[in-house]
């Protein structure tokens, strides 16, 4: 009986621990096949800049291909959607932006996913500073001398955005909050849509992503001021909105790896320390620097916590700013 019960308990064992052993060599297999990277934005913008510049990366990690599939809508809503309710298999991710994740449930009345229940975090890769530009055209020199303007002019001028509730949207509205000016808002699907027409003066200004810094550096947009708490490595010349007669003003963007709810941790592991090897490679990070974006590289649980903690921030943003929820 003793050499039963011994057999048993192994018997036992072993097989407790069979599902350990099939997700850990799951993870290790993984992928097998392509995977489907959704970008909630069009082509050319900064969610999408970094998806690709991450996508090429991790093909070459594991030896199969990451397609960037922009799905554009609702403020980045219709990709977290079909990304809340793909198979939890590892294969179909998100880029996201806090727009997506940390925004938009202030802004909508209904959402179709949630993005705490729904979407598992899987790295925060990186942060983007909003600048202050403006169309040549436009007679002023500084923040103030924009402000000035603009409050001799009002409801004339008007400022771009890559669709409400994106960062740049904020910006924008924490300038006419704190300036209390009256400035038109101008969403478009993305930021790349909206730079033709700023540069053609068809709308005065706009807080770009960094990733835009070039157009300042040859001249063809005028730059008045960076949105983040410290000046940016990129464009050092470039004072703060705080430096800019606005203390405490901050409205940074940012991009990171979701996957559906109920993806393997260990798959999920696997793809966040595949990520922050690619972070932390000269090359990209260089590149990245050109661009005015700064690389982080965290875990899942410090990308959940900065997920809540900016959920709260923003709705009282929003809510301070009068801006309407939409349907």
């Amino acid at each position: 009986m003793e050499v039963q019960r011994r057999r048993f308990l192994q018997f036992a064992a072993s097989a407790a621990a069979l599902p350990a052993v099939s997700r850990t060599a799951g993870a290790q297999a993984y992928p097998t096949r392509p995977v489907r990277l959704l970008v909630g934005f069009a082509p050319g913008g900064p969610n999408d800049i970094v998806a690709r510049l991450m996508g090429e990366r991790l093909s070459a990690i594991w030896g199969k291909p990451v397609v960037i599939d922009n799905v554009t809508g609702a403020s980045g809503n219709l990709a977290a959607d079909r990304v809340a309710k793909s198979a939890p298999d590892g294969y179909t991710l998100l880029m996201t932006s806090a727009a997506q994740i940390v925004v938009n449930l202030s802004l909508y009345q209904k959402m179709t996913f949630d993005p705490i229940k729904d979407l598992a975090p899987i790295s925060l890769l990186s942060s983007a500073p909003n600048v202050l530009v403006a169309h040549n055209d436009i007679l002023a020199k500084s923040v103030q001398e924009l402000i000035a303007l603009a409050r001799s002019q009002p409801g004339e001028l008007t400022f771009a955005s890559g669709g409400i509730g994106t960062s740049n949207h904020l910006a924008g509205e924490l300038v006419k909050s704190m300036a209390r000016i009256d400035i038109r808002h101008v969403p478009y699907r993305s930021l790349a849509l909206a730079v033709p027409d700023l540069l053609a003066g068809r709308v005065a200004m706009a807080f770009l992503s960094t990733t835009y810094l070039q157009l300042v550096r040859e001249g063809k947009l005028r730059g008045f001021a960076v949105s983040s708490q410290r000046r940016v490595a990129a464009a050092p010349d470039l004072p703060t909105m705080a430096e800019s007669g606005f203390p405490g003003f901050h409205a940074t963007g940012w991009f990171g790896l979701m996957a559906p709810a109920g993806t393997s941790p260990a798959v999920v592991d696997k793809i966040q320390r595949d990520a922050v090897t690619i972070l932390s490679l000269p090359e990209l990070r260089k590149k990245l620097d050109e661009l005015g974006l700064e690389p982080n590289g965290n875990t899942p649980t410090e990308f959940a916590a900065i997920i809540r903690s900016e959920i709260s921030q923003w709705a009282i943003v929003i809510k301070e700013a009068g801006i309407r929820p939409l349907e």
